[in-house]
């Protein structure tokens, strides 16, 4: 928590000052209080307040001063908070590997089918793109609150060779800057672009999602990439799908493109690639998470995929900011200087007092009374 007005504490001197002050009004009743000869009926005839009841509401009283003191100096601490602005920017892998068949029909197939069912989930108005990487990296579709569109371009995905994952997520950083100035284009020096690792404080409301089954191959390191993303605090989350399994690498006709090197299957589709085995690099694709303050997750199965993709939201459009909070000290001073209050006019509130004799209303004892009955009047 940080004071906007830090000087503005000097109004916690109000609570010694207010003690001081009862400390000298009470010693001055007592030197000026009327001696009466019989204090036990008086006190007798007084309603008894037990000291826990004559503290209470001078604790609550005292705390309420200091939270109201504390909340003049207009306190801020960072909340998480829901962003409506938040853009997600989805990076699918579409290497060749993504024909291989340990998750079925393949895993291609099982990414668009999770990849459908995350944009039919979001909220209306929430701006989705999507970049597509092979051995390059592409935005296929800009930011766009368009489910129908982002629906279409991901049913058109075709396998290529290579995977250029540090590519992409520059891509997607580029995609970003376009809609939010506070994001500069990679290229641009930005403070603190030199230092990997260091992703403290508040981050951008864009995130971006990035789904891969394999390693860099080409073009920019992911650990270069994710220094760029980190430098302008755009957080990076990372999907690692398959499994360790070999397999049987098989595609559709629709779901190759012209460089692929397969060989047709003899039933419409094309295949090869027996006894492939899973190649993650989990230990980069954690690296890329830490860096940007994301998070790694590994799917090894379709239904794993649309669980991490279904879940992910509640982590990305919450952002912690920083938010002014006066106000909450505000109530909650003055809550409790209004129980204070509130009790100490409920316990001393009046009750009819019996009536002392009238040897007492005199300040007199009954013996002294009679005594000065029986002389004669001068």
């Amino acid at each position: 928590m940080s004071l906007t007005w830090p000087w503005a504490l000097i109004a916690l001197l109000a609570f010694p000052i207010l003690l001081g002050f009862r400390w000298w009004t009470r010693r001055r009743r007592r030197r000026e209080a009327v001696r009466i000869s019989s204090v036990t009926l008086i006190k007798a005839a007084l309603p008894g307040r037990s000291l826990l009841r004559r503290r209470i509401p001078l604790w609550l009283f005292a705390a309420g001063l200091i939270i109201l003191g504390t909340g003049a100096a207009r306190p801020h601490a960072s909340v998480s908070v829901p962003s409506n602005a938040a853009t997600i920017l989805l990076a699918m892998d579409v290497s060749g590997s993504m024909c291989s068949t340990d998750v079925a029909p393949n895993r291609l197939t099982a990414a668009q089918k999770a990849a459908h069912e995350f944009i039919q989930a979001q909220d209306e108005g929430s701006r989705i793109g999507l970049v597509t990487f092979s051995g390059t990296a592409g935005l296929l579709v800009e930011p766009t609150t368009d489910k129908a569109e982002l629906l279409a371009a991901i049913d058109t995905l075709r396998t290529s060779r290579g995977t250029a994952i540090g590519l992409a997520i520059l891509t997607s950083i580029d995609a970003i800057a376009e809609i939010n100035r506070n994001v500069p284009r990679t290229g641009v020096d930005v403070p603190g672009g030199d230092s990997p690792g260091d992703a403290a404080g508040d981050y951008q409301p864009d995130t971006i999602i990035l789904l891969t089954d394999g390693r860099n191959t080409q073009g920019v390191e992911p650990v270069t990439a994710a220094t760029e993303a980190a430098a302008r605090r755009v957080r990076v989350y990372t999907i690692g799908f398959g499994t360790t399994q070999p397999s049987q690498m098989m595609c559709t006709r629709d779901q190759i493109s012209g460089d692929a090197a397969f060989r047709p299957d003899g039933r419409g589709g094309f295949g090869g690639g027996r006894g492939r085995y899973q190649q993650i690099d989990e230990a980069t694709l954690t690296q890329v998470a830490d860096m940007t303050g994301g998070e790694y997750f590994q799917a090894e199965d379709a239904e794993a995929l649309s669980d991490v993709l279904l879940d992910l939201p509640n982590s990305i459009t919450l952002q912690r900011q920083d938010m002014e909070i006066t106000v909450w000290f505000a109530l909650a001073g003055a809550v409790l200087i209004l129980l204070a209050v509130g009790l100490s006019q409920w316990w001393n509130r009046s009750t009819p007092l019996p009536t002392p004799p009238l040897s007492v209303r005199n300040g007199l004892q009954p013996d002294q009374r009679n005594n000065n009955l029986d002389q004669p009047a001068r």
